[in-house]
């Protein structure tokens, strides 16, 4: 054995340990009796400390001085491990076992408060979770720029100002066809009552439209839809409204997108770091540009309309072009996870601008209500009605993820690319949509982007799968040219 061939067999074993706690996550968000969060606490704990101790083990830093990759892949795992050792050896074990434990607890808080429109219920604990996450940055930073270290979670070689830049660019015409949008005649929506359990029979259905394998993962249900797992265990879960069934259906082919990303990884880079997406912004791209190029396409809706009459019978939408206009429909809502493609970008750049006023210290978490009905109003012109549809509605800061937010903005910029590069790979790809086929698009998101994991930096796997440095200008032209044709504009 040598020096590289130990290093990868005692990070096998980590990853594996990592798998485990990503499955007690899951079952804490699916499953796991209410009663037992307390004890999830702890052991959600207890096995942060192991891996933290894994992940900062001195020998880890030997066997990176003595191993001698082979090819590129073996150096890319080494330029992985490397620079997870180094961030995790500047971290407290005391301060990462904390972690755990908080956000776990705080999860449970988040949902309970959530549910009973109580903020108060949730603000201390949340300050916690704020102290806590900002120690962590300050000891990631070394004397730099705690959000910047944050973002690096999440998507590797980037800052916030990289991030602000790009927003600066979207901003401008994001609020300018809104403008124009909303001030057309709003499309029908839907109305009437959809049997939920019909919805997950569809749901299911739609996920292995979009290439999901069941042999190697589940459709459940949660408060907050989200993908867990890699390789041969990768678990989705969405959530049902008997009024909304696109909540749960555009909800179900997002996680998808993220799934196939994990499961469409080369199974030889399986438990290693590159057997996992290379960043958040890059999963998003896969999860965006299923949901919303492919999954909310004139072609693709008109074989979902189908879909659905032939489940639901006559639900109030004349014919596929009407049921295309409200699926793409451009409306006034509280909720990031419900809103249009024109008006997504908006709801991040709000929750960028806080987080980093969170980390930089310069907007207490007592302040944050205010804060952000304050911004919510400037940004979309109508106030906050309630806490679940202001800042109790996402999960993210109760867990911790601070920096993970810019992520989903950055990933509907990396599908503009990849979506401009796609449509000239698979020239037939409405034709194939419309008879509900989407294998020409998901088998070249594989080929292109997915099978290589963690193999390329993020920036460096979409400019090689779309030919062009990501840059918004696609993104935004793509949503100019719909809009503007649907909206008549």
């Amino acid at each position: 054995m040598t020096a590289f061939d130990d290093l990868m067999a005692f990070q096998r074993e980590t990853s594996a340990l990592g798998q485990i706690a990503g499955r007690l996550g899951w079952d804490q968000e699916t499953m796991m009796p209410r009663g037992a969060a307390p004890q999830r606490a702890e052991e959600m704990a207890a096995i942060e400390a192991v891996l933290h101790a894994r992940r900062s083990d001195p020998r880890v830093a030997e066997w990176l001085d003595q191993a001698a990759p082979q090819d590129a892949v073996g150096k890319a795992q080494l330029r992985d491990i490397r620079r997870a050792y180094d961030r995790a050896v500047k971290v407290p074990a005391d301060l990462a076992t904390a972690i755990a434990r908080v956000t776990s607890a705080a999860q449970g808080t988040w949902a309970q408060a959530r549910a009973d429109e109580d903020v108060a219920a949730f603000l201390p604990v949340l300050e916690e979770v704020v102290a806590l996450k900002r120690q962590e940055g300050e000891a990631l930073a070394q004397g730099g720029n705690v959000y910047d270290a944050m973002v690096e979670d999440y998507e590797p070689y980037t800052t916030g100002a990289q991030i602000a830049a790009i927003f600066d660019q979207m901003r401008p015409r994001l609020v300018a066809l809104r403008a124009a949008v909303l001030d057309r005649p709003e499309p029908a929506a839907l109305s009437g009552q959809f049997d939920e359990r019909i919805q997950m029979r569809l749901s299911q259905k739609l996920a292995t439209t979009f290439g999901y394998d069941l042999n190697n993962g589940r459709v459940d249900k949660a408060v907050h839809p989200f993908s867990s797992g890699s390789g041969l265990d990768v678990r989705i879960t969405t959530r049902t409204s008997e009024t909304d069934p696109f909540n749960c259906f555009y909800s179900t082919i997002h996680e998808v997108g993220h799934a196939a990303y994990e499961q469409g990884v080369d199974k030889a880079y399986l438990l290693t770091p590159l057997g996992s997406g290379v960043s958040m912004g890059v999963h998003e791209s896969q999860s965006r540009i299923y949901e919303n190029q492919l999954g909310r396409s004139r072609a693709f809706t008109g074989w979902l309309f189908e879909q659905m009459k032939d489940a639901f019978g006559d639900f109030g939408i004349a014919d596929a072009d009407a049921f295309y206009a409200t699926v793409n429909r451009v409306h006034n809502g509280y909720i990031r996870t419900e809103a249009d493609e024109v008006q997504y970008n908006l709801h991040i750049m709000l929750r960028f601008d806080l987080e980093r006023a969170l980390m930089a210290g310069d907007l207490q978490v007592s302040d944050l209500e205010s804060a952000w009905n304050d911004r919510f109003k400037a940004d979309f012109g109508y106030a906050v009605d309630k806490p679940s549809n202001g800042c109790l509605q996402d999960v993210h800061w109760s867990v911790g993820l601070f920096g993970y937010f810019p992520t989903y903005s950055l990933g509907n910029v990396y599908a503009g690319c990849l979506y401009q590069a796609l449509r000239a790979a698979v020239p037939d790809l409405d034709a194939q949509l419309a008879q509900g086929e989407t294998g020409g698009a998901t088998t070249w998101l594989r080929e292109n982007v997915q099978q290589h994991g963690g193999l390329f930096a993020p920036r460096e796997i979409i400019a090689r799968a779309s030919g062009v440095e990501p840059g918004p200008e696609p993104l935004l032209a793509y949503l100019e040219a719909k809009f503007g044709a649907l909206y008549d504009l």
